[in-house]
Parts: C-alpha cells; structure tokens; sequence
C-alpha cells in the first residue's frame, strides 16, 4: 500500500465520523477505483459497510471487481437479492466474470438474462475456461480486420480510439486468427494497401487453456504489450495485455506466499473470527500431527535421554540445521518447478549438485559443531555423536529438499502448499532418531 493510502487509513480509522466521511469523499475523488478498492479492504468490516455507502452506484462495480472475494464478500452479504439485482444491472459480461464466484446463482442467473446475446456468448466463452488458464483472464478491447482489409479501413478504426497496450490490430479469416500487423506500419503504407501483406513473419499467439505461469512467460519474452488469445481451433477470442500478465504474476507470487502457511491470497485481513479460525484449523491439525510423530520419534528414546541430559539440551541443534539445510534447498527447487527450469532430464544432475552441497555443509559444519559440543560438555565422545548426527541430517535435508517438491508437483500437488510441513517432518525424524540412536549406542 502506498504512503498515501496509509494515511488516509489511519484517518479513516481514529476521529469524529464527520471526519471520516470527508476524508473517504477526498479519496473517492483522488483514488481509482483499484486503489479505491485496496482502500476498503484495509477497514475494518463495520467501517469498511459505512465507506461503502458513501461510493457512487455507478463505480460500486468496478470498485467490486477490484477487490479480493473475501472481503468483497463482507460487502455483499449486506445487500438483498433485489439490491444485488439493481446494482448490476448495468454490469457487463466482464464484471460478472469477476464478480461470479461471490453471488447466489440467482442473481448470476438474471443478471445474464438482461444481457444481449454478444454479452451472453463472451461470458459463456470465458467461463468454460478455470481460474488457473489464461481463457479465464481475456482482454475483449482489441482491433480485429478480415485479411482482405485495407489500411484505409483499418486507420478509419483506430481514429476512433484504441484501448491501453494496442500497439497490433489482428487479422482474421471466417473467425481464424491468420496475422498480426503493426500499427506503425499503418501509417506508413499506402491506404489502398491490403492489411495481408503488412503481416509479421512470426505470427505469436497463446492458447487459451495455457497455465498462466506459461501465459505470462510467454507475454514477458514477446516484446509486445498485448498477445492474442486463441481456442482449439485458432479462433480468435481475446487477448493477454502486460498488464493482466503482470497482476496474474502478482497474484501467483502471493499465492504462493500465502500457501507457505496454509492461507489462501483472497483472505480478508478482517475476515470473522470464527471463519478464519476453521481455515486455520486443518493446516494446524496437519502440522499437530507431524509434531506427535516428531514426539514420538523422542519417546523412543526416553532412557536415553534420562541418563544422558546432554543430549536433550543438544537437540534443538540437530533439528534446526537439518531444517535450515533443506528449506534451502526446498526453496530453490520450488522455484525452479514453477519457473521452468526444472524437467525430467536435470534431475538427476541437480540432485547431485545439492547432495554435493550437502557433504560439504554436513562435513563442516559437523566439525563446527561437534567441537563446540565436546569443549561445553568436556565429553569427546558427545562430539562424535552430535557431528555425526548433524553431518547425516544436512545430507537427507538436501536430498528430501529436492525429491519432496519434484514428487509433490508430479502428484499435482502445490509443493508450496505442503512441501515445507513434510520435509520438516523428514529432518527432524532423520535428526532425532540419528542423533539419540547414535547417543544410545556409543553413550551407553
């Protein structure tokens, strides 16, 4: 959030109501409606319902679009179905894409009805396509010509207006996307000119069930600021701006934050208690279990530890390490799956690499450790134990740092989501059971 909408938040947040109003009314006037939005969802639920009803009708649904379906939910919960059906009304095949996923079908439902067909048909197109492919994310706001066009008819259009990142028209036969044509050499052809000779060489398009990560890869090396969008049969049915690449990359970089915790991008900061309590609870009990198992691992060892205090105070050490060890190892690999970067064909090198990593780190700082060990507790042999142990678990942390999110990722499991609670739960069983097996064996 920028300083400004830090300011006005504190504002909005502390004083005298009348204060409140003025100052969200110099908001609405100064904001857009995505900054108008990210505003909002920075209140408190209470205060954010009584901002709202200071906003315009006619810029409810773009500030709506904008904002995160958790807290976008907060706020249509408060209307009826009737209210729900005035203010969309207006609202265009576009606007109830985004907004879907937040309303009773009812509402979805009528709101199509009052749609013309072109309106129906856009929305019908875009929705057969999820929220992980690009088909879900189209531009509708481009210039489109039939081949046998000349630049006459084509500059006749533009005069008329382009959207943002229009730096292309595109060229179709019967529907079928067949060329790209600059706009700059519009102006410098002769306007009897036919739009087919003017193409580029390299027709560049994407395909509208991409991934998005390979979508916005492909819109980042293109060198253009928008790319057409094409279904099965290379029917031209939207396009990819830099924009939207850039708010998708956005969006997954948070995903992926979020998922590290179990927590979902489209949370409400100020989401109920009991709402945000039930999504927190599973990713808790998952994390108890691997905890219990960790115990367990522990209680296997009980005399040991009660005969040798040691190494209960030296524990935390094996963990932490092999635990560090790995999470790197983990985090490098995560994003190499979700850059590219890794296939079928490197694997087998790059678990190698880490493995090679891991000798000399385990070697290292085994021989660190262990000699501090054995000076704190005057005791040769718990140095031994503890280097030993450190060493062992430092390997495994970097070869389950490269074979749990390489694994996870072919299961089609997110290795962001789960990946960390696993390999957690590999070092420190890997770290515990050598550590006190070890100190079991050559302590007693």
């Amino acid at each position: 959030m920028t300083e400004q909408l830090t300011d006005i938040v504190a504002n909005l947040t502390t004083g005298e109501n009348k204060t409140k109003e003025a100052v969200f009314v110099e908001a609405i006037d100064n904001l857009e409606s995505s900054e108008l939005s990210l505003l909002l969802e920075s209140l408190p639920i209470a205060e954010r319902w009584e901002r709202w009803q200071q906003v315009a009708q006619d810029s409810q649904i773009a500030v709506l679009v904008h904002m995160r379906s958790d807290a976008r939910q907060s706020i249509l919960e408060q209307f009826s179905d009737e209210s729900l059906h005035d203010l969309l009304k207006d609202a265009h095949a576009d606007d109830l894409i985004e907004l879907a996923d937040t309303l009773p079908d009812s509402v979805v439902d009528a709101v199509l009805e009052s749609m013309d067909d072109r309106q129906k048909q856009y929305y019908d197109q875009v929705t057969q396509y999820g929220n992980d492919q690009i088909g879900h994310y189209l531009d509708r706001s481009f210039k489109m010509f039939p081949e046998t066009a000349r630049v006459q008819d084509a500059l006749r259009a533009i005069r008329k207006g382009i959207a943002p990142y229009t730096n292309h028209i595109y060229l179709v036969k019967r529907g079928v996307l067949t060329g790209i044509v600059d706009i700059d050499q519009l102006y410098q052809a002769e306007s009897s000119v036919v739009l087919k000779s003017l193409m580029l060489d390299n027709l560049v398009s994407i395909q509208a069930g991409s991934d998005l990560l390979n979508a916005t890869e492909k819109m980042e090396h293109c060198g253009f600021s928008s790319l057409p969008v094409v279904d099965d049969n290379n029917f031209l049915i939207g396009r990819l701006t830099l924009r939207t690449a850039l708010e998708l990359t956005r969006m997954n970089y948070e995903s992926k934050l979020m998922a590290t915790a179990g927590l979902n991008e489209n949370e409400d900061l100020f989401a109920p208690v009991m709402r945000s309590s039930k999504r927190r609870a599973t990713w808790l009990g998952i994390n108890l279990l691997t905890a219990f198992l960790a115990s367990w691992t522990i209680g296997l060892f009980e005399a040991t530890l009660e005969k040798v205090v040691a190494l209960a105070v030296l524990m935390p050490i094996v963990a932490s390490m092999g635990g560090i060890a790995g999470s790197q190892t983990l985090t490098l690999i995560i994003r190499g799956i979700a850059t590219g970067h890794i296939s079928s064909g490197n694997i087998r090198n790059l678990l190698s690499k880490e493995l090679g990593v891991g000798v000399i780190n385990g070697i290292l700082w085994a021989l660190v450790i262990g000699l501090a060990a054995g000076l704190w507790f005057q005791s040769q042999m718990i140095g031994i134990v503890i280097a030993s142990a450190i060493a062992i678990n430092i390997l495994a942390a970097a070869l389950a740092g490269v074979l749990i999110p390489i694994l996870l990722n072919r299961f089609k499991i997110d290795p962001a989501l789960s990946g960390s609670v696993i390999l957690t739960t590999v070092t420190d069983v890997v770290g515990f059971v050598t550590f006190l097996g070890l100190g079991t064996y050559l302590l007693l």
